[in-house]
């Protein structure tokens, strides 16, 4: 569910229409200043969606679990995988370099 935090949208202040008066504002600034504060509105609704998407992948992501260290395991697992097949050379090829 999304909340709606503010109450004019980019286009709302756009399309905003003051009423001229003998004494009113003057128009041009009145459009300026809109220019910027619509600036305003649309960087920050980019950086909202940016931070909601953020917290999306962040909320969906499957916590990991803890693996236990097995580093001195495949240490010992390659350690002997290289002494069998030492000895497999040693019995394939012990005999011909022992003739050279």
């Amino acid at each position: 569910m999304e909340t709606k935090l503010t109450q004019l949208s980019t286009k709302d202040i756009l399309d905003k229409d003051f009423k001229t008066s003998m004494r009113g504002y003057n128009q041009e600034e009145v459009d300026a200043y809109l220019d910027i504060v619509i600036q305003d509105y649309e960087a920050l609704e980019s950086k909202i969606k940016q931070l909601e998407e953020a917290q999306s992948r962040v909320s969906r992501k499957p916590e990991e679990p803890v693996r236990p260290r097995v580093q001195a395991t495949n240490h010992q697992a390659n350690y002997d995988i290289l002494k069998r097949v030492s000895n497999l050379e040693k019995a394939v090829f012990g005999k011909k370099y022992a003739d050279d």
